[in-house]
């Protein structure tokens, strides 16, 4: 039972590094990692747009605030040229506030306009580096593929390839079997010749004592024959079923 599971372990473990090197191809990973930057590539250009459309708000809200502060100063001159000096100094102190507020949208889109240029120097350098690697990847998969054809050619050409390798092992057993059934049929054809095999199809051929029985009175049969020659041949008498030969040895003219 041991061996049987570390059979089964090791045939698991292959199967796993078939699938682990297969994953492994190179034209694979290149590919993937190509993947990856074009992907990077395209959040980079997210965030570029992102910071452009934070700009423009930011932009649009300084607008307003000039036209704000604008329309304040007017106010403010309107309302002290009436003796109104109340309400210009609260004209003033808003306008005040916007010129505070409109200096700080300034310092952000400064900031984001910085973002922009920087995120922008980013970008073109990843993509002269995407299109270098992929030309690199290109090669790559080009030197791989002509490689791998090489050792298929080799493998087949020398018989070590996998494929060959298991018509190798079928060529083998085919032989192995050749060889024993010929073997076996050496074995079968001498055991005939030494009669160890009964003829079966022989009509009452009968078990061997039998064959023993039946060559017993075959040879008292042939005796008794024997006898009646030599007394017939010893009277000078033909036997009775042979007819007497001319004198001379010749036949009737």
């Amino acid at each position: 039972m041991a061996g049987m599971s570390g059979r089964f372990s090791t045939i698991w473990k292959s199967k796993v590094s078939r699938m682990l090197d297969k994953a492994e191809d190179p034209s694979e990973t290149l590919e993937y990692g190509y993947q990856r930057q074009v992907e990077l590539l395209q959040n980079v250009k997210k965030g570029i747009a992102d910071v452009v459309t934070s700009k423009k708000r930011i932009q649009m809200q300084s607008q307003k605030l000039e036209q704000q502060v604008v329309k304040l100063d007017t106010q403010a001159r309107q309302a002290l040229s009436q003796g109104r000096e109340d309400l210009a100094r609260t004209a003033l102190e808003r306008k005040t506030m916007a010129q505070t507020e409109l200096q700080s949208l300034d310092t952000q889109v400064a900031e984001l306009e910085q973002q922009q240029e920087q995120l922008t120097t980013n970008e073109q350098r990843l993509r002269q580096k995407i299109e270098a690697f992929r030309t690199k990847k290109e090669v790559i998969k080009a030197q791989y593929s002509a490689a791998e054809a090489q050792v298929r050619i080799s493998e087949a050409a020398t018989g070590v390839g996998e494929e060959m390798a298991d018509v190798g092992l079928a060529i083998q057993r085919a032989e192995e079997k050749t060889e024993n059934m010929r073997a076996r049929a050496g074995a079968v054809e001498e055991l005939e010749r030494a009669g160890t095999f009964d003829d079966l199809t022989q009509i009452g051929g009968g078990d061997d004592i039998d064959r023993q029985l039946a060559q017993v009175g075959s040879g008292a049969t042939v005796d008794a024959e024997l006898e009646k020659m030599r007394a017939e041949l010893g009277s000078g008498a033909p036997p009775a079923d042979t007819p007497a030969l001319p004198e001379g040895g010749k036949g009737a003219s």
